[in-house]
């Protein structure tokens, strides 16, 4: 039977009347980035004796990390929650497109101060990580566009690795393009393990037993689902940060090639995985420990290792995912762990096989970021300290940089958006399908960009519209679906 394209299209457009009853029709709301915030350094701060500099304190180009702007257009559609494709912007002359500078329709611009973003130490916008972006791409190019296995792999990609592995004091690490298909890449390569043994298809007790924390990232989840439906591993869900419920899933457990794997830091919640309890659980039950760190990295640790280092448990962790799109201000994912895993992993690993590798420019800023998250260590001192200064402001028991506002209903959550947003601070509210019916939150996140007149001003903003006596810190009785 042959379908045309406009019986497709009544099809797309009685699902999207449906994701729009159901209120999970989402929306690309656009920035306009300051002009000239991050402009490249002059050409004495750019000579060879200066692009390893360490800067001892906040910069004005950090500003451009938190600080962004919207058109009036884009302002009315988020306020009456209307939804958008990103295209409020897009009525611009030929002139106007050939500088490649999309201008607002009306000439109004909103400026807000970002408190909904992951670029936690605000590298995105230093010197020394644009400068390294340009000189690579000034040089190279784009690099090779090709998968890492045939012609994408070069030695700026090695030279980022290295750093990563030593970072996590770890034998080797992998790059990926994201962090999302790192985590698919390690969930399909351990249930080829498997597999691979088994020499076909394992029966139930020897395929990969893959326990997973109830709120863990999309990610791990996808990848989990995928390596189940390829007959290789099987999943188990525990209740979040439960370990009893853990322990005893483990106890009654008979298959022999099991794998633990959690958020170090749940990047909706705001709260740290048990580290010491999952090591003390590992000890006694011998799985494979795997985090995804994407959080915590940069941020947690004297040396910004993340949250093994953190809890002091980097030799316990086996396998450390994470991403260099949050604190380290860039993009890509990576996958620390030895030599072997690591082979293992660039032969079996499905989103890592089958993707062209991150730009040269990209993994020359990502390298940069790593030294100056390093050096820079007033960062990571900065963003605790914020973290710290909301306690004080609020009296709300919070963990982290990442701060989770539960507020309930998704009319609530939406509503306090609308109020911040009037007032110049961009927090999106967090609703379904991201996290469960009535735990609609407000999902703060902070900066070392930040300062403590920002946080005052957050504040009491806050508190026209939300009740922090009332709110929860988190909802562990929130799961996901595996």
């Amino acid at each position: 039977m042959e379908v045309n394209g406009g019986a497709w299209d009544l099809w797309v457009e009685e699902a999207l009347s449906k994701l729009q009853s159901l209120n999970v029709l989402r929306s690309l709301r656009p920035i306009h980035l300051l002009a000239g915030a991050a402009r490249r350094s002059t050409s004495a701060e750019n000579s060879p004796s200066n692009l390893n500099r360490v800067f001892d304190g906040p910069n004005k180009w950090d500003r451009a990390s938190v600080e962004v702007e919207i058109s009036e257009s884009t302002f009315r559609k988020w306020l009456h929650d209307v939804p958008s494709s990103g295209d409020d912007n897009d009525v611009v002359d030929d002139d106007v497109r050939a500088n490649d500078k999309a201008e607002p329709i009306d000439g109004k611009l909103r400026k807000l101060i970002v408190f909904s973003g992951n670029d936690y130490l605000g590298l995105s916008s230093h010197p020394m990580v644009s400068n390294a972006a340009i000189e690579a791409a000034q040089e190279h190019g784009m690099g090779p566009r090709g998968s890492a296995l045939i012609c994408g792999y070069t030695t700026y990609h090695r030279l980022l690795e290295s750093s990563l592995a030593d970072l996590k004091r770890k034998e080797d690490c992998l790059l990926c393009p994201t962090g999302f298909s790192a985590n698919m890449a390690f969930m399909t390569a351990v249930g080829n393990v498997g597999l691979l043994v088994a020499g076909g298809k394992p029966s139930k007790d020897y395929r990969v037993a893959i326990f997973s924390d109830a709120l863990n990232h999309a990610s791990i989840i996808d990848g989990i689902r995928l390596a189940e439906r390829q007959g290789n591993a099987v999943a188990f869900v525990y209740r979040h940060a439960d370990m009893c419920h853990l322990d005893a899933l483990l106890s009654s457990c008979p298959m022999k090639k099991r794998v633990v794997v959690t958020d170090s830091l749940f990047s909706m919640d705001g709260d740290f995985a048990p580290m010491t309890e999952l090591v003390k659980l590992r000890k006694k039950h011998g799985f494979l420990f795997v985090i995804d760190d994407a959080h915590a990295t940069f941020v947690c640790g004297k040396n910004g290792g993340g949250a093994a280092e953190m809890f002091n448990c980097e030799a316990d962790v086996d396998i450390c995912i994470g991403t260099l799109s949050k604190a380290a201000g860039c993009h890509g994912g990576f996958i620390a762990c030895s030599k072997k895993w690591k082979l293992l992993i660039q032969s079996r690993g499905r989103s890592f096989i089958f993707s062209t590798s991150s730009p040269v420019p990209v993994a020359a800023a990502a390298h940069a970021a790593v030294n100056v998250a390093k050096n820079e260590t007033w960062r990571r001192s900065a963003i605790w300290k914020r973290v710290q200064e909301f306690r004080d402001l609020t009296g709300f028991p919070v963990e982290s940089h990442i701060i989770s506002l539960i507020v309930g209903s998704e009319n609530k959550a939406l509503q306090a958006s609308r109020h911040l947003l009037k007032l110049g601070f961009h927090i999106t509210a967090i609703r379904p399908p991201t996290v469960p019916a009535h735990s609609c939150r407000l999902r703060v996140t902070l900066s070392a960009a930040h300062t403590k007149d920002d946080l005052k001003r957050l504040t009491n903003a806050l508190s026209q519209c939300v009740d922090f006596q009332k709110i929860q810190v988190f909802n562990s009785n929130c799961y996901s679906k595996l």
